[in-house]
């Protein structure tokens, strides 16, 4: 065992680890024991020399030193338990000032979602997984830990041996995304896709559809990240454009990843064409926002017989159908003075419109708080390049002889007729007025999915730059976020609603401390208490986790 320090040719930064040399395949290999931090310059890397030998001094004075892992913990929890009446009541007496805490290991994590893992056959995703094993393991691993807290693939390791008792090899997990290749991300497509539609049987109906770009900290391109439209306004980097397709509980139904400087409106046919290939999928109403289905997208859609559900921008319609849209009278009460339907015909295809008194009080503040702004910047700014562009309240600017700038309050008044206003169009023969608005409605479930992929797991940026790691990351990411939705939906069904965020930090307040009695030269697992929540997930995964502290073998 050695201290070792490690740089990287396009790196300031140099790692200090602790290494030993083990026998592995007939072949002398460097095993990571411990990563003990990364120095900037000189005399932090002093530093960090000395803690790594103190570290490495207690680890060669105690072999068994070494993080337990949460299934190691399991096993041995178990073994104590059976062997409990065996033991002398000597071994559970103990003086407290001959205890000290070796470690603590978050176990929530792994004993949670770890099972839900196996129990959706993730580890099949890796070809052969039985002979595959140490693969498996390192892809549980890290799939479990971008859902515990999301960092790099460094960062991740790190974090496994720090707080989850699991000690990586860094090169490895390299060498396993490796293996994440195009039959695999079908292969989780599958899983998904599979797991999904045994929790609603012959009732999937309704698929929700959109699309985000993931940009790179990176700014060379190659055939899978281009420079193109970013939602993240990440505009001089390289991006992937992901589409997202989820059922109306947030469920994933399936994702495709495209090339950067892909139109999203493009990403449509071919995914849903690819998906109903693949699972023989039959009558299913498509939803998606007015970006995503052009003329084009909805001809296509009509020549195969496939039901949607598309947003509509009122505004850019024929003037003649805006008339009718802005009289009254075309629309039928559901809720007096509340809510308010319309249909009208836009060619073959059928054009809702609903009015909201709700959606209208909104419309009317956010205006008049945009144009309260512009007000306040009329008074100290006059150039009229000051208010290109067309956001905000600036629609409602005039520029009369001599450049002067105003509030035209013809805009404004005509503005304010669209208060509460939405349409949508339309081909689906079967559902009501209320139905289809109400699908409509519902699209927010794949916003919020992508809300948790890019904010509570973080899928950007991506630090990868070969097409293959990319791809990989973006697998281990959606594996990540099909257990979130998974377990989210079980508990909201058997329990209560928590958020994946509460969740996830319930589960990593449920901990094992490992306390080493100096003179009996035993150790002793004492679990933390459980909230009445983690009690209840545990109880609704059918996981037994003991509260008694246990005399480890």
């Amino acid at each position: 065992m050695y201290v070792r320090v490690k740089t990287t040719p396009l790196s300031p930064k140099k790692m200090v680890q602790i290494v030993e040399s083990i026998r592995r395949d007939g072949r002398i290999v460097q095993k990571i024991v411990r990563h003990v931090g990364l120095a900037i310059d000189e005399k932090e890397l002093a530093q960090l020399k000395l803690l790594a030998e103190s570290i490495k001094a207690r680890l060669e004075s105690d072999p068994q030193g070494l993080l337990f892992t949460p299934e190691e913990l399991a096993r041995m929890a178990v073994r104590g338990r059976a062997q409990k009446e065996g033991r002398r009541d000597a071994d559970y007496r103990v003086n407290l000032k001959d205890l000290f805490e070796e470690e603590r290991i978050v176990r929530g994590i792994h004993d949670v979602y770890g099972d839900l893992f196996d129990e959706l056959q993730f580890a099949s995703i890796i070809a052969n997984p039985l002979r595959q094993k140490a693969a498996v393991s390192l892809l549980r691993d890290i799939v479990l830990a971008r859902v515990a807290n999301p960092l790099s693939k460094r960062g991740s390791v790190a974090l496994l041996e720090e707080d989850f008792g699991r000690s990586l090899d860094l090169d490895a997990v390299y060498e396993m995304m490796d293996r994440i290749d195009d039959v695999a991300v079908t292969r989780l497509n599958d899983l998904t896709y599979a797991h999904t539609k045994r929790l609603f049987p012959e009732t999937i109906d309704v698929i929700f559809f959109d699309c985000t770009t993931i940009y790179f900290e990176a700014f060379e391109e190659d055939e899978l990240r281009r420079n193109g439209y970013s939602k993240d306004l990440m505009f001089n980097q390289p991006q992937v454009l992901i589409a997202l397709m989820v059922t109306k509980e947030g469920l994933p139904v399936g994702y495709q990843a495209f090339p950067g400087d892909t139109y999203e409106g493009h990403t449509v046919i071919p995914f849903i064409e690819n998906l109903k290939e693949r699972y023989q999928i039959g009558k299913v109403v498509f939803v998606g926002d007015a970006a995503m289905f052009s003329d084009a997208n909805l001809k296509q859609f009509e020549e195969r017989e496939i039901e949607y559900i598309v947003g509509s921008r009122l505004h850019n319609l024929p003037k003649k159908l805006q008339a009718q849209i802005l009289d009254e009278k075309n629309y039928a009460d559901v809720k007096e003075d509340e809510y308010r339907i319309g249909q009208f015909a836009y060619g073959t295809r059928t054009l809702l419109v609903s009015w909201k008194q709700s959606r209208a009080a909104k419309d009317a503040r956010d205006r008049d708080k945009a144009i309260e702004r512009t007000k306040k910047k009329l008074e100290k700014k006059k150039n009229p390049k000051e208010y290109l562009g067309n956001g905000g309240a600036k629609k409602y600017l005039a520029v009369s002889e001599g450049a002067t700038i105003a509030l035209n309050e013809d805009k404004i008044k005509e503005d304010r007729r669209w208060d509460g206003l939405h349409g949508v169009v339309t081909n689906a023969k079967n559902l009501s007025h209320q139905d289809i608005l109400a699908q409509y409605g519902n699209l927010w479930q794949v916003e919020e999915s992508f809300r948790v992929t890019k904010h509570d797991l973080k899928v950007r940026p991506v630090f990868h730059w070969k097409p293959e790691r990319v791809r990989a990351h973006l697998a281990i990411c959606y594996a990540a976020y099909a257990l979130v939705r998974y377990l989210e939906h079980r508990v909201k069904l058997q329990y209560t609603h928590l958020s994946p965020e509460r969740i996830r930090q319930t589960l990593l307040r449920v901990q094992t401390s490992i306390l080493y009695d100096r003179k009996k030269k035993l150790r002793y697992a004492l679990p933390s208490r459980m909230s009445q929540e983690a009690k209840k997930i545990y109880q609704l995964c059918n996981i037994e986790r003991s509260s008694t502290p246990t005399v480890l073998k």
